[in-house]
């Protein structure tokens, strides 16, 4: 079994509004559809889950209502916005090319010859 991992703060944004695209969830549904299509790698915990929606909320990137779960339990049910269509959009974009960029550097170190990267300084960072 992978190792779990947690999710970034920017990603965990991203990863609520693709899911709330398709439907209105309540938080427990939306950390539980994470874990699942993540193949149990993603772990969201209420700690960073119900944060990241009062986040959303204040951006008005989200709406909630609050309705009956599945078990009849009173439950705070997320939307998205337009606008929260519009960052979903713009976020996936940026997320795309990051997951480029990264995949590129991670070939290009794998495929370069031995001691060629050697010569870079070793306090380089990442801007």
């Amino acid at each position: 079994m992978a190792p779990k991992e947690d999710v970034l703060r920017g990603t965990l944004d991203l990863l609520i509004l693709q899911l709330l695209e398709h439907r209105d969830l309540h938080g427990w549904a939306i950390s539980e559809q994470i874990s699942e299509l993540s193949e149990e790698i993603l772990q969201v915990g209420q700690g960073a889950l119900y944060p990241a929606l009062h986040r959303l909320e204040k951006r008005r990137l989200v709406t909630a209502v609050w309705g009956r779960s599945e078990n009849n339990r009173r439950a705070k049910y997320y939307r998205i916005t337009r606008s929260g269509e519009k960052e979903l959009v713009s976020e996936t974009e940026r997320w795309e090319r990051l997951a480029r960029a990264v995949k590129l550097v991670l070939r290009g170190a794998a495929n370069a010859p031995a001691g060629a990267l050697s010569n870079a300084p070793a306090t380089a960072g990442v801007s």
